[in-house]
């Protein structure tokens, strides 16, 4: 019910690119996530998903985050996770385009799941660094499974809670954040804490992608934080995801456009 009234309230104040005054929203909106085409990589990692959704395998998982909607045990069919847990290709093609699009040298996502995100985010250039932290060992098992099908290289995986590996993973990286997605931790506190800790990474050209920014009420009470953020100058609010730019040189501005 929280969702369906999120999106009533997003439909009313969303729109399209017509009225968009800005040439960099219009240009990553109408060429990139209304992009209707298709690229190599989305049959391959869409059948390594229908083979984690015909998967028989039980598994148990150690869920660290707010857990999840649907009231999923511990003991979780594989076919499951994929069903409901997984990003849709619709949102996970999107992320590849994005990541096409930006052509980042560092990836870091936060919350690797079965690792199709993950998939998409390094298929879209053989070149960038993707760094995935997943918290559950079992999990993590099944995602580089994932990788190792898909002859992706590029790809480390982070294995534990966010708490412990997230801060010594970005000391030790040595390179600048380009892009992060963050779907670790549908919560509050957490989703800043990790922010804020990314945010110390960034440049002015980086780009910050967060995952169900209306899923709850602490979710949205997160974007809003974040968008007042001071060094926070552009959002995207696409209700699935929420796209944080820290463009400068321009007006603060907060975009609500529908997919």
């Amino acid at each position: 019910m929280f969702q369906l009234l999120a999106y009533l309230r997003f439909w009313l104040r969303s729109g399209n690119e017509h009225g968009l005054h800005s040439p960099f929203v219009f240009t990553v909106y109408a060429t990139v996530v209304r992009h209707t085409g298709t690229f190599a990589a989305y049959e391959r990692v869409e059948k390594r998903r229908q083979q984690l959704l015909s998967s028989d395998t039980v598994i148990s998982v150690a869920d660290f985050g707010a857990g999840s909607h649907t009231g999923a045990g511990r003991q979780r069919r594989v076919a499951d996770i994929a069903r409901t847990a997984a990003k849709p290709p619709r949102l996970a093609q999107l992320l590849f385009r994005l990541a096409n699009h930006f052509r980042p040298a560092t990836i870091l996502e936060l919350g690797t799941s079965l690792g199709l995100t993950t998939s998409y985010l390094a298929a879209a250039d053989s070149r960038s660094r993707v760094v995935t932290f997943e918290g559950c060992p079992n999990t993590a098992a099944i995602a580089r499974e994932t990788f190792a099908a898909l002859n992706l290289r590029n790809i480390e995986l982070v294995e534990g809670n966010l708490d412990y590996t997230l801060p010594p993973t970005l000391a030790a990286l040595g390179q600048p954040l380009d892009f992060v997605f963050f779907d670790g931790n549908h919560r509050y506190e957490p989703t800043l804490r990790y922010f804020e800790l990314c945010l110390a990474h960034r440049t002015d050209n980086s780009v910050f992608i967060l995952d169900d920014i209306h899923w709850s009420a602490d979710m949205e009470r997160a974007w809003e934080a974040i968008k007042a953020h001071p060094d926070v100058m552009l959002t995207v609010d696409l209700f699935y995801i929420g796209l944080v730019f820290f463009r400068k040189n321009q007006p603060k501005q907060h975009f609500w456009l529908r997919v």
